[in-house]
């Protein structure tokens, strides 16, 4: 651990193991992304009423559902700058303001127009919480625990798009649904506000940067009290290798050349069927499926309250497995989406279950690479690496529900099959993923990036 006037950070949390810093940053972890979560969805179970308030076809509806999309697509990018550059708690604390602000003001939208500038703008935050959330939680846990603690502390972002569903459901016929935009808003403020004193910072991220060194002292006694920081010791991260400064040229080196590109093409492929699903199924259910508005709301609840539960339910196995686990999930998904539009016209119980295991699938992949995707990458560029891979993977996003306003005439069970096909396009890419990543592993050095991701 101490070697000298050297502390090995790596050493320390892993001799240390999960303490109470990490339940705290966990809790802190959950709470942003619940509310991250929440805000990706709203506009998704909005969307019926403001068809009606707003009189206009349901064709109308894939770029407004797009719209966050888009501003994630360069948010992700921007905050993984801003995280690598400035810190992981700058990068939350601003997002959640950025995202939280034109959230609430989008309340007070009086048509479409205003609608998709708005929902853009707050996309731009929306995308700077998972690469940063996942980036603080992984750099602060034993390296046993790296995959599995960062998973765990974005698992609830399913949960958090679930809410307006059930919201939806019980207090939008009442309130109407600004209410929806309201929570929307004024919550991801508050977060900012406290998280500004409460808060922690990652230990790795500190232990590179000297002006953080006094809270790097500090967090070390609380973690260890009976260690003792030497004078003037220099923090140093053993298991990997750091950069200074950032080049995207960096995230296709070191045997990542094929790797990147093919772990974004991984987040497009699954993100555009995720998006479809959570953007449509609300709307297609009612006006499909011709099903009452409360069962299309509660269906798309429960697909995220699926994916809450795959997301916990599998993080120590993809913790262990990675890509390979991933890849079998990919392979499940594609049966499972393609019943979701059948079940909806046959069997609303059935359908139910569907949308659950579809959830726990379509969401278990995407907690899977958000986490296993960013520990390819060493701690100098995890926040960068994570947000390009996010970011890049919103195209996807934004193609999903603009292919599903494209075919929305199209009958219910023949679009679900469609909506599978990403999901089978996926597997085979990150099979591939795995072999090479394995390949990787064994060409670099035990005290290389490659084995700072095991």
């Amino acid at each position: 651990m101490a070697d000298g006037q050297i502390v090995q950070v790596s050493q320390l949390l892993d001799e240390r193991g999960v303490s109470s810093f990490h339940i705290k940053l966990l809790i802190w972890s959950l709470f942003i992304v619940l509310i991250d979560g929440y805000d990706i969805g709203a506009i998704a179970f909005a969307a019926p009423s403001l068809m009606r308030e707003w009189h206009f076809p349901p064709s109308e509806l894939g770029p407004i559902f797009s719209a966050s999309l888009i501003g994630i697509l360069f948010g992700s990018a921007i905050f993984g700058f801003v995280g690598d550059r400035y810190g992981r708690k700058a990068a939350l604390i601003s997002a959640n303001l950025v995202f939280g602000i034109f959230t609430l003001i989008a309340a007070y939208s009086t048509n479409t127009t205003e609608m998709f500038w708005l929902r853009l703008l707050a996309g731009l935050g929306i995308g700077g919480v998972i690469p940063n959330a996942i980036a603080i939680n992984a750099e602060s846990a034993p390296s046993r625990l790296r995959a599995t603690l960062a998973i765990i502390a974005v698992g609830l972002v399913p949960i958090g798009g679930a809410i307006p569903g059930f919201l939806t459901a019980a207090l939008v016929p009442t309130y109407g649904w600004q209410l929806l935009f309201f929570v929307g808003g004024i919550v991801p403020i508050l977060i900012a506000i406290v998280g500004f004193f409460g808060l922690p910072e990652s230990i790795k991220f500190m232990a590179l940067h000297e002006k953080h060194r006094a809270s790097m002292e500090k967090l070390i006694h609380a973690i260890r009290p009976d260690f003792v920081v030497p004078a003037n010791a220099k923090f140093v991260i053993e298991d990997e290798h750091n950069y200074t400064g950032f080049s995207p040229a960096r995230l296709f080196g070191d045997g990542l050349a094929l790797i990147t590109p093919l772990v974004w093409l991984l987040f497009v492929l699954n993100l555009m069927g995720f998006f479809f699903l959570n953007s449509w199924t609300p709307t297609l259910l009612v006006t499909a499926a011709h099903l009452p508005p409360a069962v299309g709301a509660l269906t798309g609840a429960i697909f995220q309250v699926g994916g809450t539960v795959g997301a916990l339910l599998l993080c120590r196995w993809i913790d262990k497995r990675r890509f390979a686990a991933i890849t079998v999930l990919f392979i499940i998904a594609v049966p499972v989406v393609g019943s979701i539009g059948w079940f909806g016209i046959t069997s609303q119980t059935s359908l139910m279950i569907a949308a659950f295991f579809g959830g726990f699938l379509v969401l278990g992949i995407q907690s899977g690479i958000n986490v296993s995707g960013a520990l390819i990458y060493p701690t100098s560029l995890r926040s960068n690496g994570s947000g390009w891979q996010l970011g890049i993977g919103r195209i996807g996003s934004i193609v999903g529900p603009l292919l599903g306003a494209l075919f929305v005439a199209m009958p219910v069970q023949r679009l679900y099959m469609w909506a599978a096909v990403p999901f089978a396009v996926g597997a085979v890419i990150c099979f591939f993923v795995h072999r090479l990543n394995e390949s990787r592993l064994h060409r670099t050095s035990p005290m290389g990036e490659a084995a700072a991701a095991e």
